[in-house]
């Protein structure tokens, strides 16, 4: 459930400079807080801006001469009117500590070049595709399972979501069902997306570390598929620096090619971070 609303001495500071150049001003549409540490918000987006599905943007806030900006995966589809973003409240971030209080009407800036190594581009096609995630670090995939290229290039999407807490799958959760449910995408998904999710503290019935998962093969079994194969499987990583580690090694043991946009490969890691 969301939280309350946020208390009027809680909001963001209206005081606004002036636009930078080559700089997008759009406003914030929807606010919505899943726990007391992750919130995801929609914007306009602008009518110029062009990115593909996995791809981050660098957004900053109006609130001094000169804005800092970090880059945020955009959670929306390429075919979406409006810009998706899902965030972490750090207490003294230098953006999100700003950034968690907006509401809507409020001003979001957004520099004018999308980027990434998160896209389908990047990757040979395959049987399967899995997307590895931990925390926010869903968020490019929550564009990805809804875009229909994701299913044009790979059979089988497998997501998995791996958090400290229930309360932290919030999002997810209901990522995956509105997805299956959507009038647009939800027949492409019918028995191809598989949602696999995960918790390390707070009991719940699925358990453990995706890596831990991966070694000693649970994760596969419980899908019911057989274990990373280069052949079969591409992989897509994207989550907290210590996850991106281990399972880049383990992909890569299991013989898998780093990708890129220039060279397409067989798994490609995410590592842009906010704060």
């Amino acid at each position: 459930m969301p939280d309350a609303a946020l208390r009027d001495n809680d909001a963001a500071p209206r005081t606004e400079f002036p636009i930078p150049a080559n700089v997008y001003a759009q406003k914030v549409v929807s606010v919505e807080h899943f726990t007391q540490d992750l919130f995801r918000f929609r914007i306009t987006r602008p009518q110029a801006l062009r990115f593909r599905s996995g791809e981050f943007v660098m957004i900053g806030l109006p609130n001094a001469e000169k804005p800092v900006f970090r880059a945020y995966s955009v959670a929306s589809p390429a075919w979406d009117e409006e810009l998706e973003f899902y965030s972490i409240k750090v207490p003294d971030g230098p953006l999100t500590q700003h950034l968690q209080k907006i509401r809507p009407g409020d001003t979001v800036l957004l520099r004018q070049k999308a980027t990434g190594t998160l896209i389908v581009d990047a990757l040979t096609p395959a049987r399967r595709v899995y997307m590895i995630a931990t925390g926010t670090g869903i968020a490019p995939f929550a564009s990805l399972i809804r875009d229909p290229e994701t299913y044009e290039k790979f059979d089988q999407v497998i997501l998995t979501n791996t958090c400290r807490d229930l309360a932290d799958l919030a999002y997810g959760n209901r990522l995956v069902e509105e997805t299956r449910n959507d009038p647009l995408i939800g027949e492409l998904t019918e028995g191809r997306l598989h949602y696999y999710a995960t918790t390390t503290r707070q009991e719940s019935p699925l358990m453990g570390r995706i890596t831990t998962l991966i070694e000693n093969g649970k994760l596969f079994a419980d899908l019911g598929v057989p274990p990373f194969d280069p052949a079969t499987d591409r992989v897509m990583i994207c989550g907290s620096m210590a996850m991106l580690k281990d399972v880049k090694e383990l992909v890569e043991k299991a013989g898998f090619r780093e990708g890129s946009v220039s060279a397409p490969g067989d798994f490609v890691v995410e590592r842009a971070f906010v704060g």
